[in-house]
């Protein structure tokens, strides 16, 4: 289920939006303020961000800027500005449509399902997004603030090991078992703790200081918090 977070300060569209969105089997989180998305932004696995121009505390064109560097998630502007100077902007900021107020709920559902499908987060292929980590699993790529990670076959195979079970302890030997290669050769103990020092030093700021792949001593690694 794809997860869709509405930035919007006008409470009534927002809900109209959530109750739209939620009958075709949207999973929906709501903000009413920058400070608020930001903090969504951070914490959640996002398909698609709608997001108002116009914030009590703040510009959705700044937000859409720290979006995207963090991140690749889809951004759908939602704004009485229709200028040709302000869709300019808002798509040289990243955004991937630009629908202006008032619109229609059945057009704006119709955008929402073509970036979706465009970008490969149509629910079959979500993104996963943690802090400034994207992962496209459709497309099997890696971005870190917005920015492509090239990894290895064995290293992005890790990295989806990990976050499919974010919130448990992989044992070593478990992992061992998940990473046995296709054709059959074994990867041993050695290849991976290579493949976890090659990963940390691709994704993490500081790999001594680890915020992504963390070591549980003497049992295995988890990811994140």
């Amino acid at each position: 289920m794809t997860t869709i977070l509405i930035v919007e300060d006008d409470r009534l569209l927002n809900e109209g939006l959530k109750f739209m969105l939620e009958k075709e089997n949207f999973n929906i989180i709501q903000a009413y303020s920058y400070q608020q998305a930001a903090s969504k932004i951070q914490d959640q696995t996002l398909g698609l961000v709608l997001l108002d121009i116009n914030l009590p505390d703040g510009s959705g064109l700044a937000l859409c800027q720290e979006i995207r560097r963090m991140s690749s998630i889809p951004v759908i502007f939602l704004t009485a500005n229709d200028t040709e100077q302000d869709m300019v902007t808002g798509f040289g900021l990243g955004a991937d449509d630009y629908i202006a107020k008032p619109f229609s709920m059945v057009v704006l559902l119709q955008r929402v399902k073509a970036v979706l499908r465009r970008t490969g987060t149509d629910g079959s292929s979500e993104l996963f997004q943690y802090k400034t980590i994207t992962i496209n699993s459709a497309k099997m790529k890696v971005y870190k603030y917005g920015q492509e990670i090239k990894l290895t076959t064995n290293e992005y195979r890790l990295l989806a090991i990990l976050t499919e079970n974010r919130g448990q302890v992989l044992t070593r030997r478990l992992m061992l078992e998940k990473l046995w290669d296709i054709e059959g050769n074994f990867v041993d103990e050695n290849t991976l703790s290579v493949n976890i020092r090659r990963l940390r030093a691709k994704i993490e700021d500081d790999p001594k200081d680890c915020q992504y792949i963390k070591t549980v001593f003497g049992i295995g690694y988890t990811w994140g918090d």
